[in-house]
């Protein structure tokens, strides 16, 4: 069959295996060689840790516990400790060691193969998590939407990377100064990486809308309010099918980031509580790069005309403790805005 360009090319999978035993490590990459596997080797958690860091495109791991130098404990907790991208760990135990396997998970391993390993249940295990790897990247895509949404509606060229940095600083402000919140480092990072999926309704809003350059008549701005319930509708129709609980934070902050405290907001006129934490961070965040960043319909405001800005919005626009939240890392906020600035645009 001639090669017209147009099949799609097969890409193997990269599979690291930290072992001591040599033996079993032969054994591990005979059984999946065959079917599109690329094996690496490492005799200790030392050597693996190396391999991982000069090959970012490994994602899968499958390690012994017991190992010289390294152990396997030590390398679960150290590569997820430093990892960027998600890698899938599953451990090799014996079947009857369940103190060291319930070590292992605790640590982060993914899943777990009892020795000595049968050819099928390797591949299923393997296969679980491609499985969840591939929903990793499906989320890579929808944040690539997003930019896509950014470059359509003509925003300034680094306002996600600016509102990453913002919601991140307001999310983690909570977490120390309002436990009742509920909220965890983790989820406050999520929150901040979930961020640019908050316009993302936007690309279904006409251009003669989302272009002009003057005031926006009624009618307009009905059709211009829609981004919230579009974006909204399209994350959680995505969440359903994956379970992603990134997505369900994207979605929030989607649908419910033009709500207000007072309850004068849209789509659904939430007021107080009722608006999604995320939701209220993003809003904040939102207000301030827009106020502060070139527009079709006006010059950039400086730091201080925002921040007096959202000060007048306390109590009607947005929860008081984000208020103080924002003034607690105003400092930071500038850095960012300064760090992240648009060509061509003061920050004053």
């Amino acid at each position: 069959m001639q090669d017209n360009g147009t099949d799609r090319p097969k890409r193997a999978t990269n599979v690291l295996v930290a072992d001591d035993d040599m033996g079993q490590r032969l054994i591990l990459k005979a059984n999946l060689k065959g079917d599109g596997y690329r094996i690496m080797e490492a005799e200790n958690g030392r050597e693996a840790l190396e391999i991982l860091s000069s090959n970012p495109d490994i994602r899968l791991l499958l390690t012994d516990l017991a190992m010289p130098d390294m152990d396997g404990f030590e390398l679960i907790k150290i590569v997820r400790e430093r990892e960027i991208r998600y890698t899938y760990i599953i451990v090799l135990t014996a079947a009857d060691d369940r103190e060291s396997l319930l070590r292992a998970l605790s640590l982060g391993a993914d899943d777990y193969l009892t020795k000595p390993v049968f050819p099928d249940e390797l591949k299923l295990r393997i296969n679980g998590g491609k499985r969840l790897l591939r929903l990793e990247s499906q989320e890579a895509l929808i944040f690539s939407m997003a930019k896509l949404s950014e470059y359509r509606s003509e925003e300034t060229g680094y306002h996600l990377e600016r509102v990453v940095h913002y919601t991140r600083l307001l999310a983690r402000d909570q977490v120390r100064h309002h436990p009742e919140r509920a909220l965890n480092p983790s989820l406050a990072d999520e929150i901040a990486m979930v961020s640019p999926l908050h316009d993302l309704g936007k690309v279904a809003i006409p251009d003669n809308i989302l272009h002009k350059p003057g005031k926006l008549l009624s009618d307009e701005w009905e059709v211009m309010k829609t981004h919230t319930t579009i974006g909204g509708r399209f994350i959680r129709e995505i969440y359903e099918k994956t379970g992603s609980p990134y997505l369900w934070l994207g979605y929030e902050i989607a649908m419910f980031h033009h709500e207000r405290w007072d309850g004068a907001g849209y789509p659904s006129g939430l007021a107080g509580e009722q608006i999604p934490v995320a939701a209220q961070i993003m809003s904040i965040a939102d207000v301030y790069d827009a106020l502060t960043s070139k527009r079709s319909y006006k010059d950039p405001f400086s730091h201080e005309a925002a921040r007096d800005i959202i000060l007048e919005g306390e109590n009607t626009q947005f929860d008081p403790r984000l208020i103080e939240a924002f003034l607690r890392n105003e400092n930071q906020f500038k850095s960012v805005r300064k760090r992240f600035k648009d060509k061509g645009h003061a920050t004053a």
